[in-house]
């Protein structure tokens, strides 16, 4: 069975990085897409970004020129550079696999 697990949540101040990981581990074929998504408290879960194994990405808004998403199709493993963070990007960051069940989550705090 494939499992994602994430990793890379950190404390850090505003305007500082973090660069996120997230390997499918088991798969024994390249997912077409993968992304990661993240949950505030009080708030649902939303999409930051998503890549396909083409290549081809798409980011929400509110990430747009800070975050960067990336992946290594042999590895199944994709990644999230976040750079000039805020504290508004405060949440559970889940890694997203097509047709693979959710992982646990990796916690982001952005302290002002």
């Amino acid at each position: 069975q494939v499992q994602l697990v994430e990793s890379g949540g950190d404390l850090v101040q505003a305007g500082g990085s973090l660069r996120l990981s997230c390997v499918a581990s088991g798969s024994i074929f390249t997912i077409n897409v993968m992304g990661w998504y993240r949950q505030a408290p009080g708030k649902q879960r939303e999409l930051v970004a998503a890549i396909t194994s083409g290549g081809s990405t798409n980011y929400a808004d509110s990430v747009k020129g800070r975050f960067t998403i990336s992946r290594d199709n042999a590895k199944n493993t994709v990644y999230l550079q976040m750079n000039f963070l805020k504290p508004e990007d405060t949440a559970v960051y889940y890694c997203y696999a097509k047709g693979v069940e959710w992982g646990r989550g990796t916690q982001v705090t952005v302290s002002s």
